[in-house]
């Protein structure tokens, strides 16, 4: 088994350089071939380019938020996630993405880790939730092995968000995964 890749994890910023390089990481990971090369892409799903630099720039900007941002030892930019307070006992877990050409070797699993531990230490909640699209079952299963427990909470797919494209389904909506962060 290949050793961890060292991460230092940041708070990212509103710059020019931080959005702009959050918005390529997370189209690859997201859409388009590059995409393919890992096995987190939505590519069969929809054909957008899941945001835009005003979006990211909304979720940096966010008071109750934070997109946070996971370096190699080399500087290269490898994962990012969004982490936004929902109330006193609930954070959410969105926007995450790892670098398709560097899935499968554990970045995910330390970014997830170091995402509940800073919601769990800054914004003081309980409970971490998420929503993975349903087709997703490989994903899914991801988390839930990671400790999330999938609801029977449904939420609409926002067809009306997509950013310069189209969803190939009509059929799409979020399965929503919740995790006990006081469960260590």
């Amino acid at each position: 088994m290949p050793h961890a890749t060292s991460l230092t994890f940041r708070v990212a910023t509103p710059s020019d350089e931080d959005v702009n390089a959050t918005l390529k990481l997370v189209r690859s990971a997201y859409r388009g071939e590059t995409s393919r090369t890992g096995w987190t892409t939505e590519a069969d799903l929809l054909a957008d380019e899941r945001i835009d630099a005003a979006g990211l720039r909304a979720k940096i900007e966010e008071p109750q938020g934070v997109v946070l941002l996971a370096h190699d030892d080399a500087g290269a930019l490898a994962s990012c996630c969004e982490i936004l307070r929902r109330d006193d006992e609930l954070a959410y877990f969105g926007m995450f993405a790892v670098d398709p050409l560097r899935q499968a070797g554990g970045i995910g699993r330390q970014v997830l880790a170091e995402a509940e531990d800073y919601a769990r230490r800054v914004f003081g909640v309980k409970k971490m939730e998420m929503s993975v699209i349903w087709t997703r079952d490989e994903l899914i299963s991801w988390y839930i092995r990671r400790g999330y427990t999938k609801t029977d909470e449904t939420r609409p797919f926002p067809y009306h968000g997509l950013v310069n494209g189209k969803a190939l389904r009509d059929d799409l909506y979020f399965s929503i995964l919740v995790k006990d962060l006081s469960l260590r």
